[in-house]
């Protein structure tokens, strides 16, 4: 190899951020110190350097910053580079531009590193804006800045501007956007998105809206923003003769590198991407069937061996029946979710990981199991059932809860009333009426004790059915003829003590063995009571002189 000793210097000017990109690409270990990475960058030459890796130490060679001219500053007008970043306009833009000042700046210029993003599900790529391009930096500030260009032609612009969404209650978004990524200067893989440290992106002089970094407690650490694209298109010019310029500023990281690309994308929805989950058809039942049967394998060395597996027809994420039961090529178990769901929620956050095993679940892996189809559509209202080892599967019997229901206080007072009652009707003749105390507030506090003594009269029988009501009558002076007509005792002045007491006595008797019957006058023709015998039920206290329709009533407007 005629070329050995200038690879071998070439590789010995490298830096760390080269030798490591120089052995990813050469699938060696990147890890260690420098003399560790330059030993193993300089043995891939002694055993032969292929020509992709020769390739590879010339293009990182070239694109090493060199040391400015005698005479000149270190500061480069990035601005002016504009035209030299620019996509499918690269060519037209530097021939309106003298190349003379640039030519001792080629090496400091960014190269088109051969690095892919990952696929994203929720969008199709339409068209490549920008390569990938990657974020050189310049000198030894820390705080480094760039500046890019690119344009749009006829076609893309008018998709861009006839893709917006005007309908009712739509957000006005584009459907077809202008898609800003960021990623890691690797080539050994797919990328995922994500941004530089202290990243600042500007479109057309106008702050472009990042992700919020995550916040952090780790004292010095600096908060670290959710990799995901950017929708630069309110931000951009839709026109193909007027440039998008795009200023980035970035705190560099001489550790490792970051790219820069710009697509041109269709957005999807859940239910495009459900209906292609669909196209790709069902996977046969008897594929479930052996994976169940090899789960359920007896196995001779083992002392437990498991008969039968309980599988949950309800889906985790949305806890309601499946009707799309899905799960990923990559999952070990057999448990499925609903896939409907699984899109809707990744459509507002996509992490693309199982709700079963918490692993990586994207969107190319997924599949709908057909064995769980047809189970679905036999049962209609089990929720959980078991596989056996020969591949079958029989319903989950749930055994039934028996709740028990407690009986209120009220209502365990009548039933106890309920019973005291059946079984005193069973040993004797049962009361008419449930005894009721009334209470005459027509005596004074210092006749209470003569009262107690001389009014033994039976206390009054009701047919309220409300229980025990204690009747509190107004206190209304008793004339002299409602008290000469009231068969009940009557509370006798302290000068008359002997003559109350024998007559009291008297006619408690008479009236405990003879009950007289209420007199005629008591209520008018028109069926209001009447004011006599209203008046000596009062000064009386018993309800012996009225019916019992007027007693009831009373009753109830003095308990009201």
């Amino acid at each position: 190899m005629a070329d050995l000793p200038e690879l071998k210097h070439m590789v010995m000017s490298f830096r760390v951020s080269e030798l490591q990109v120089l052995l990813g690409y050469a699938g060696r270990n990147k890890t260690g110190r420098k003399t560790d990475l330059m030993g193993r960058a300089l043995q891939l030459l002694q055993k032969g350097c292929s020509v992709p890796i020769q390739i590879k130490i010339r293009e990182l060679y070239k694109r090493k910053p060199t040391a400015p001219k005698p005479g000149e500053d270190g500061s480069i007008n990035f601005k002016s580079e504009g035209p030299w970043f620019s996509g499918p306009m690269d060519y037209s833009n530097r021939m309106h531009h003298d190349p003379a000042p640039h030519s001792s700046s080629l090496g400091m210029l960014p190269v088109h590193p051969d690095v892919k993003l990952k696929h994203l599900p929720f969008y199709d790529c339409v068209a490549e804006l920008m390569k990938p391009t990657s974020l050189v930096p310049r000198g030894s500030s820390k705080f480094q800045e760039n500046h890019y260009s690119f344009h749009l032609t006829p076609q893309q612009a008018q998709d861009i501007a006839m893709s917006r969404d005007f309908r009712p209650g739509a957000r006005c978004e584009y459907t077809t956007q202008i898609q800003l990524r960021f990623c890691l200067l690797e080539i050994s893989c797919e990328q995922d998105d994500h941004f530089p440290p202290s990243i600042c992106v500007r479109v057309n002089g106008k702050m472009a809206p990042l992700p919020n970094p995550i916040p952090t407690n780790k004292p010095g650490v600096e908060p670290k923003r959710p990799g995901r694209p950017v929708d630069i298109t309110p931000l951009c010019r839709l026109s193909p003769t007027l440039p998008n310029q795009i200023e980035v500023s970035w705190a560099a990281d001489f550790g490792r590198g970051f790219c820069i690309a710009i697509f041109l994308v269709k957005k999807l929805t859940s239910d495009t991407l459900l209906g292609r989950l669909k196209q790709f058809g069902n996977r046969h039942a008897d594929h479930t069937r052996a994976l169940i049967k090899e789960k359920l394998a007896h196995d001779p060395d083992s002392e437990i061996a498991t008969t039968c597996l309980r599988v949950s027809l309800t889906c985790p994420l949305g806890k309601m029946r499946m009707t799309i039961p899905t799960r990923a090529s990559t999952c070990t178990h057999l448990q499925c979710f609903d896939g409907s769901t699984y899109l809707m929620m990744n459509e507002k956050k996509s992490t693309w990981m199982c709700p079963v095993c918490d692993k990586p679940a994207p969107f190319h892996r997924l599949f709908i199991d057909g064995y769980f189809v047809e189970i679905l559509q036999e049962t209609s209202d089990m929720n959980e059932i078991q596989f056996h080892e020969d591949g079958t599967w029989s319903p989950l019997k749930t055994s039934k809860e028996h709740h028990v229901i407690s009986c209120s206080p009220a209502a365990h007072k009548s039933s106890h009333k309920e019973s005291r009652s059946s079984s005193s009707s069973a040993s004797g003749p049962a009361p008419k009426k449930p005894k009721m105390e009334v209470i005459d507030l027509t005596i004074s506090s210092d006749e209470d004790s003569d009262t107690e003594s001389e009014c033994d009269s039976p206390q009054p029988m009701s047919s309220n059915a409300f229980g025990d009501v204690i009747s509190l009558d107004s206190p209304t002076p008793a004339p002299s003829s409602a008290s000469t007509s009231c068969d009940s005792p009557m509370v006798a002045s302290p000068s008359s003590n002997s003559n109350s007491s024998s007559s009291s006595s008297s006619s408690s008797s008479s009236s405990s063995s003879t009950p007289k019957q209420p007199s005629s006058p008591q209520k008018s023709q028109a069926g209001t009571p009447n004011p006599l015998a209203v008046e000596s039920y009062v000064s009386c206290g018993s309800p012996n002189l009225v019916d019992d329709n007027f007693y009831e009533e009373d009753s109830m407007d003095y308990e009201t």
